[in-house]
């Protein structure tokens, strides 16, 4: 199996500080970098398509809803990690694209609705194919049972860090 450039930080520290384990950094510095390599990779794939990862987040988010593909804006910022007031800057933005519409709640007027537009839906269904695309390509060094294992191994680190 080729070696990465983790391999020799972990040997670099074995040979300086010889009585410490440093096995959880092999994994903790792949996944890091890998974050970083598949975010790229997202980048690079969103931009034929003119969006932002972000962008693709949020319109994501209010595709997988169904229709009438809309959500309260707070709902929207939990799912993607940020705050409301991210979120409200963000979805200005999606709104002057005529990717979103924003309206008010009838059941609680602080709510504010944010619905999925025709041109959004479009866009993001296009940019799913790019995103599933690229996915496989990344993917294709695993065979499909390491695949499964990977995630299964991912999943129970993931839940245990969100606990």
């Amino acid at each position: 199996m080729k070696k990465d450039f983790v391999e020799q930080l972990l040997q670099q520290w074995a040979e300086e500080r010889p009585g410490l384990d440093v096995s959880a950094l092999g994994v903790v510095v792949r996944l890091q970098h890998l974050g970083k390599l598949l975010a790229q990779r997202a980048n690079r794939a969103l931009r034929q398509h003119e969006l932002k990862h972000w962008e693709y987040d949020v319109l994501s988010v209010l595709r997988r809803q169904g229709p009438p593909f809309e959500m309260p804006a707070t709902d929207i910022a939990r799912a993607v990690h940020l705050t409301s007031g991210a979120m409200t800057t963000r979805i200005d933005g999606l709104e002057n694209r005529r990717l979103v519409t924003r309206r008010r709640s009838g059941s609680d007027g602080r709510s504010v609705l944010i619905r999925l537009s025709a041109n959004g839906r479009k866009l993001v269904d296009e940019a799913l194919h790019t995103r599933l695309e690229d996915a496989e390509d990344v993917m294709q060094h695993l065979p499909d049972t390491e695949r499964a294992e990977l995630a299964a191994c991912l999943r129970k680190l993931l839940t245990g860090l969100e606990s």
